[in-house]
């Protein structure tokens, strides 16, 4: 075995054998693999692919003044192709405090523009994920977190990026954010995001996401700029899901300039944490790449 994967199996081994007498422990996870059929531009190919299936240790502690200690530490694996050392990746791994003032987080964490999103983006971790055609999808290293407490049904989320090098700079995410994006606790969700100087972009987002009449209707307005070419790019999303029984049929529209992608699914709930799913993705380029089209089935499990 790779060192890696000693380290983390003795981590998971320390903390599961030490939740009954110590702060309460959350073991979670992801396992979301498809088998794909795949054309981008030199013929068409199947394929297993590992969706960002991923497993993670989350809790929380009580402390002293009405503050809580708060943690997670989340991985990603690769169930499909990828072995060895770069079987295991770092997602979402921090340490913070919460309470009144809200709560803080340091660590790796997305930024407040790519959180901001919520569930509008109906083909996230596949091939029609909004970061195909969009920048701004950032799980930031060196990073500080802020989570304003709620106030009549808005929030805000800050991140400050260290730059971590004498010649680098810091970056700065911001949102603004109004209802549940869960569409539990309320039938829309709003949001106003904005990147200065991540990962080598200013980028500004607004985004919002109702129900209607059993329908999920969700809409994003996306502008980047490059910071060392200057190009600015626009482009904009559409996406809607309705229920049929246990099955559930979305369909998703994004652009950037000339460019663009449309998507077709279909998701049927076989259990209460198991979905089986198929979909269709196609993009089509205006310059410089051909165009690509993709046609998967899999399952998706979480615990």
């Amino acid at each position: 075995m790779k060192k890696s994967s000693i380290a983390v199996a003795l981590v998971l081994g320390s903390a599961v054998s030490t939740v009954a007498y110590a702060e309460p422990l959350t073991v979670y996870g992801q396992l979301n693999v498809s088998a794909q059929s795949s054309d981008e531009g030199e013929g068409r190919f199947s394929e297993l692919k590992s969706n960002s299936s991923r497993f993670g240790l989350k809790g929380d502690f009580a402390l002293d003044g009405g503050m809580t200690l708060v943690y997670q530490v989340e991985w990603a694996v690769d169930l499909a192709d990828v072995s060895g050392g770069e079987n295991i990746t770092s997602r979402n791994q921090y340490v913070g405090l919460k309470g009144n003032f809200g709560e803080v987080r340091l660590g790796r964490h997305d930024t407040a523009l790519k959180d901001a999103q919520g569930k509008i983006d109906l083909f996230s971790d596949y091939e029609a994920d909004v970061k195909a055609l969009w920048r701004g999808e950032v799980r930031a290293s060196n990073s500080v977190t802020y989570y304003t407490p709620k106030f009549n049904g808005f929030g805000m989320h800050l991140t400050y990026v260290m730059e971590d090098a004498a010649d680098a700079e810091d970056a700065f995410s911001a949102s603004v954010y109004y209802g549940d994006e869960n569409l539990k606790d309320s039938d829309y969700y709003a949001a106003v995001s904005m990147d200065s100087e991540v990962a080598g972009y200013d980028t500004l987002r607004l985004q919002t996401q109702v129900k209607a009449a059993d329908f999920k209707l969700g809409a994003m307005f996306h502008s980047q700029e490059n910071i060392t070419t200057g190009v600015e790019q626009d482009g904009w999303l559409v996406s809607a899901a309705y229920p049929v029984g246990k099955t559930e049929l979305k369909a998703q529209y994004q652009t950037l300039e000339d460019d663009d992608a449309v998507s077709v699914g279909v998701d049927y709930k076989a259990g209460k944490n198991t979905t089986l799913f198929a979909w269709y993705s196609s993009f089509n380029f205006d310059v410089n790449s051909p165009d690509r089209d993709y046609l998967a089935v899999g399952i998706k499990h979480k615990f």
